[in-house]
């Protein structure tokens, strides 16, 4: 039984700033790009059976440099790995929407707003990552599976993967360019490692 490699992508302009970055497609910095060459090193010691990739550039790149699109791995574009959508409050920072409310603003407890995009609740996050654990689910007796997306995406997969709620993904930062690994133990799901730096 494999287990499942959860990838934050490399480092981007806004991910260095603290901005949100839901819909906006940024690609990596150049030390993003290095992020992705790093992890092809932690994958090649793995058995990866399968990946799926969020069709956000910045994940497309970092899966490309870590060579899970290389032929050798079963990868493919899932759309729902994207990030969540962040309505209103795209492109802006924790710092910032917390000194416009008057008090600390959190995703994990006041959700988003409606902008240029409707945005998204963790409820509706919640269905997505549930349908790419049922997809990779069966999929892990062939080995390891990777997903390449996203910090809060994979926050909220992970909480859903252990069987809480999505709001539980605040307990689990994720920085850009590293990894988690969730699997079982005694056939419970568990969390086998976190927030991982590549050597």
């Amino acid at each position: 039984m494999g287990d499942v490699l959860v990838i934050r992508h490399g480092a981007t302009e806004w991910s260095r700033s603290g901005q949100h970055t839901g819909v906006t497609d940024l690609p990596l910095l150049p030390d993003g790009e290095e992020d992705g060459r790093r992890l092809a090193s932690v994958l090649a010691g793995r058995k990866i059976a399968h990946a799926f990739v969020s069709p956000r550039a910045r994940a497309r790149r970092t899966a490309e440099l870590a060579g899970l699109f290389d032929g050798s791995v079963d990868a493919q574009i899932d759309e729902d790995l994207v990030e969540v959508d962040y309505g209103g409050y795209e492109g802006r920072s924790t710092k910032e929407i917390s000194e416009e409310m008057g008090r600390q603003w959190s995703l994990w407890k006041d959700g988003t707003i409606p902008g240029e995009t409707p945005g998204e609740t963790l409820e509706q996050v919640a269905r997505r990552v549930d349908r790419v654990i049922t997809r990779i689910r069966p999929l892990l007796a062939d080995g390891d599976v990777a997903l390449v997306a996203h910090g809060h995406v994979l926050r909220i997969l992970t909480a859903r993967w252990l069987g809480l709620g999505p709001e539980a993904g605040g307990l689990f930062p994720l920085d850009t360019g590293r990894y988690g690994l969730l699997g079982y133990e005694r056939e419970r799901p568990a969390l086998r490692g976190w927030n991982t730096a590549c050597p």
